[in-house]
């Protein structure tokens, strides 16, 4: 039997959304593509892992339920925009997140599927990548539109979701959570 695609994300909503969104077109425009125009604006929460499609009901469960454990403890679920960072080979925010750490180790240690051929990796590092595997002469371009489209302040409410990514890139969220404080 086949294997799907599978990951975790937190996307936001609101009025940085429509400026990422803005920024991803702009960019596009002006540069031409980069890796980032391949997702959606978004904040890696696992590495993609492989399972059989019956096994969505797992994960599905697995997130609701490390949701709800996480919205009773003292923990808010919460995203913070630390910075904007703009390096040779990548652009974007570095994210702070309050609860979700414990969210998604709670929900690695709750989604056992023994379809699933590996470990779910849950990532260290969150960030939501603006531009990346860009020309290097692109950098500069890239960073002016940057700082010009998209302001750290706007408004911004973040989900929990639950994606599959198909074979010709397309994409199925299958569930997503709200993130509040």
């Amino acid at each position: 039997m086949s294997l799907s695609q599978f990951i975790v994300y937190a996307c936001p909503q609101g009025e940085l959304a429509e400026q990422i969104q803005d920024f991803y077109q702009e960019s596009l425009d002006l540069c031409g593509f980069n890796a980032a125009h391949n997702y959606m604006p978004h904040c890696t929460l696992t590495g993609f892992f492989k399972d059989q499609e019956s096994k969505i009901s797992v994960y599905i469960q697995a997130l609701e339920t490390a949701y709800n454990t996480a919205k009773i403890t003292a923990n808010p679920l919460k995203i913070h925009i630390i910075k904007m960072t703009f390096q040779s080979d990548w652009q974007g925010l570095e994210l702070e997140a309050e609860g979700i750490p414990s969210l998604m180790i709670n929900f690695a240690q709750l989604a056992n599927s023994p379809t699933r051929p590996e470990q779910l990796r849950l990532k260290t590092w969150l960030h939501l990548s603006l531009a990346y595997e860009f020309q290097p002469q692109q950098a500069q371009i890239l960073e002016d539109l940057a700082k010009t489209r998209i302001n750290l302040q706007a408004q911004v409410d973040w989900e929990l979701r639950f994606y599959q990514r198909h074979p010709d890139n397309s994409w199925t969220c299958h569930q997503s959570w709200r993130l509040k404080p």
